[in-house]
């Protein structure tokens, strides 16, 4: 797991242990640099595929994956944001958590509500990591959701078809082709 300079702490060590929880692989802590090169002044928003490139290039060796979690609002050129973005089967990963915060919508904050979206969220990317595509279920962590309403309305797991693709892929030793060693994992 790793996080840019302004991403809260407390946040992030929360998400590491729920990935490790909900993934069944240890997990460690890095920082990454500030993603300023990625701001796209126009829309006053950072370039998710930049970021994504940069954490690609920044995953240590003795990792097989790599999530970023960021403040930064994100965007790919053909949606207006996004709350996160991943390699199908890859290695790197990034999640928002503007979006996921009550005072981007301009309500008061709640710790609560964002740890539970960050939950989803970070669920639902690590989860395209390890092969997972979207689910038609609304319910199951890997549904596509483009509002934060969507993300609320889910729960923090997968379906049972999800959840049986990972231990399926797990039993294998690979995920989509790629080897999957899970005692080693790290995100």
């Amino acid at each position: 797991m790793a996080a840019t300079p302004e991403t809260d702490r407390k946040v992030v060590q929360a998400i590491c242990s729920h990935v490790e929880a909900d993934f069944a692989v240890p997990v460690r802590e890095m920082d990454l640099p500030g993603i300023d090169f990625a701001f796209d002044a126009g829309r006053g928003q950072y370039g998710s595929i930049e970021v994504l490139s940069m954490v690609q290039r920044l995953c240590p060796e003795d990792a097989s994956k790599i999530l970023a979690i960021t403040e930064r609002d994100l965007f790919i050129p053909v949606l207006t944001f996004v709350f996160g973005q991943a390699q199908l089967g890859g290695r790197a990963g990034v999640v928002s958590l503007a979006r996921l915060r009550q005072e981007f919508y301009g309500l008061g904050g709640n710790d609560v509500v964002l740890m539970e979206r960050a939950r989803k969220e970070t669920m639902h990317e690590t989860g395209h990591l390890f092969g997972l595509v979207h689910c038609a279920d609304r319910r199951c962590a890997m549904s596509l959701a483009t509002s934060v309403r969507q993300i609320d309305g889910k729960e923090a797991a997968f379906c049972e078809r999800c959840s049986a693709h990972l231990r399926r892929s797990s039993r294998k030793g690979t995920v989509d082709g790629n080897d999957v060693k899970p005692e080693v994992e790290r995100l």
